[in-house]
């Protein structure tokens, strides 16, 4: 088609499997759901509310308590509290398992330690809480957790100069908002006149030590036990901290400068939802639209914020889905022509290049290794999606791999020939890649059947090439709307039932047609509409096509450094976002 040169990069053709599965195997550990209990608690004496307070500051998320008692048997809280409203943080080991750790108490992460609470992945942490020391209460919908401030023993530099160390009395609590970052501490005058003049941009306020988020936008913050102490590594808060002393107060001025010439954005409510609606044309604008991704590889989460201004969006919202626990994607990311994760489950996605509308629609990707007269399909390219079977990284996934699950063994291809067979161990330890290299990883005891030096090619079709071949590709799911009608087929794109009727706040990027849409929808309380209603909503507004992205605490829209949304009302963590960028 006219203005569409990459679609000349059509490769030779080549033939389908013919036993090609849409729909790849179960992941090999999925959450549990909520009616199963691993340690064997009666579910009768479950209680569930959507409120959460934590040294008396209130927000929204669920919560699961099992047990009668003053105290619950097991108590599951989404990681996303835990994460970035208790300074809970988390750490890989051998074999591809992860461990959270605080203050010195650590809780491995096995399939038996998660289920979803709604659409938010939940751990349980009855014991953790206990060990540090945290009161927990419920009264109805709300439950109270409680962790008094501790004073501040001291504080030191280590690491040549790099980190601060605050010692402390015993654990405190650990929040992060869009003012930066909330220590529940207790501090005296001089100890807080000697981190304002360290550039830390420290304030005291009603629920203790605040350190603006311009100082240590970059930071690693992390605690220790043994005695409790809170780590701020200042060498990656280096680069922001020049001239940074909190989040902008108002827009961008480059961006107050657009809206209502390029760019308009709509704040209104119909049928109880709350709409935030950022539109252009991208044909004749001087924004184009951009995925945001880190820049380390694909493991790891960042605020939408810092990564809309690393990369100098103006405007961004989320983007698609990922697994919280491992901090990896699952979907579809295709920058600049390279599959940064592959798409999953013939999920919606859209696709464009620069100064296009998007084009929408849903994504497979086949591909096989053939090589000494075999032929082996691989599963997934670049993802964080644990199949059964064989799966395929390059130096895109990041500059090495490590095994998402028990047991996997390898074949390092370059150059079209076997490198290296690899074991368990080598696996665990992690293999670096080099550009131009694939990694097969073989799952669940699948077989790699080439030998050292053999040649192996790869092969490569999209099931449709007009999104496929396409420079930028982001997944999400379901599609919502295609060409005007309604299409919403979760169960065909992989979601579950729970999924699929739930409410909650929702991310979509649309098109009328004319222009680009970037929307955010919300409820009045801490659900929002349903995936259905968000269809029609969208269609009654006058919508062609829209993709829903993922939501829940996820959902965010940032507007020239201001954050307007925040899903659950506290900033969540995300793997990837999409932007408009200059």
């Amino acid at each position: 088609m006219p203005g569409a040169p990459w679609l000349i990069a059509l490769l030779a053709p080549v033939v389908l499997l013919a036993q090609a599965n849409p729909l790849p195997p179960p992941p090999l550990a999925p959450p549990r759901s909520e009616e199963q209990s691993p340690t064997g608690v009666d579910f009768r004496g479950a209680h569930r509310g959507g409120r959460l307070a934590i040294n008396a500051q209130e927000q929204r998320a669920r919560w699961l308590w099992l047990g009668e008692g003053r105290q619950p048997a097991e108590l599951w809280l989404p990681l996303e509290v835990l994460q970035n409203q208790l300074g809970v943080s988390s750490v890989s080991r051998a074999g591809g398992q992860l461990e959270l750790q605080w203050y010195g108490r650590s809780l491995p992460l096995s399939s038996q330690q998660q289920r979803s609470l709604d659409d938010e992945v939940a751990v349980e942490v009855a014991g953790l809480l206990s060990d540090v020391g945290v009161a927990v209460r419920r009264d109805g919908e709300r439950l109270s957790l409680s962790l008094p401030p501790p004073p501040l023993l001291g504080l030191r530099l280590g690491n040549a100069g790099q980190r601060l160390v605050l010692d402390l009395a015993a654990p405190a609590a650990l929040r992060s908002d869009p003012s930066g970052l909330l220590l529940g501490i207790q501090l005296r005058p001089d100890q807080l006149a000697d981190l304002q003049g360290r550039g830390l941009g420290a304030a005291l306020e009603a629920g203790g030590l605040r350190l603006a988020r311009g100082s240590i936008a970059s930071a690693r913050v992390f605690t220790l036990g043994g005695p409790s102490r809170v780590v701020i590594d200042l060498a990656s808060a280096a680069g922001a901290a020049a001239g940074a002393s909190g989040p902008p107060q108002r827009l961008d001025p480059r961006l107050q400068t657009l809206l209502g010439q390029e760019l308009r954005w709509q704040r209104l409510v119909r049928s109880g939802v709350r709409i935030n609606a950022v539109q252009l044309d991208p044909r004749h604008s001087s924004l184009q639209l951009q995925l945001l991704t880190g820049d380390r590889g694909m493991e790891g989460l960042n605020s939408l914020q810092k990564l809309a201004e690393n990369q100098g969006a103006l405007v961004a919202i989320n983007g698609g889905f990922f697994n919280r626990v491992r901090r990896l994607p699952l979907g579809a990311i295709k920058r600049d022509g390279r599959w940064l994760s592959g798409p999953i489950l013939n999920r919606g996605v859209i696709a464009w290049q620069s100064g296009e509308l998007p084009r929408f629609g849903r994504l497979r990707l086949e591909e096989w290794a053939e090589g000494a007269g075999e032929r082996i399909p691989l599963q997934v390219l670049n993802s964080g999606y644990v199949q059964r079977g064989v799966s395929r990284y390059t130096a895109d996934w990041g500059p090495s791999y490590r095994a998402l699950s028990d047991n996997e063994t390898g074949l390092l291809l370059r150059s079209g020939r076997v490198l290296a067979r690899l074991e368990a161990p080598q696996m665990a330890l992690g293999v670096p890649l080099a550009e131009g290299d694939s990694l097969l990883v073989a799952r669940a005891g699948a077989n790699l059947p080439w030998t050292g030096g053999e040649a192996v090619t790869i092969a490569s079709l999209s099931s449709e090439p007009l999104l496929g071949l396409a420079p930028s590709v982001l997944g999400g799911g379901p599609l919502l709307l295609e060409q005007g009608r309604l299409v919403l087929n979760g169960t065909a794109e992989g979601f579950s039932g729970a999924f699929l009727s739930q409410g909650a706040p929702r991310t979509v990027v649309a098109s009328d047609g004319t222009l680009l849409w970037l929307i955010t929808l919300e409820g009045s309380e801490d659900a929002g509409p349903t995936l259905a209603q968000a269809a029609q909503l969208l269609q009654q507004l006058g919508l062609r096509d829209a993709l829903n992205l993922d939501g829940g605490s996820s959902t965010g829209l940032v507007m020239g450094g201001t954050m307007p949304v925040m899903g659950r009302g506290v900033v969540g963590a995300v793997h990837h976002g999409l932007g408009l960028v200059p």
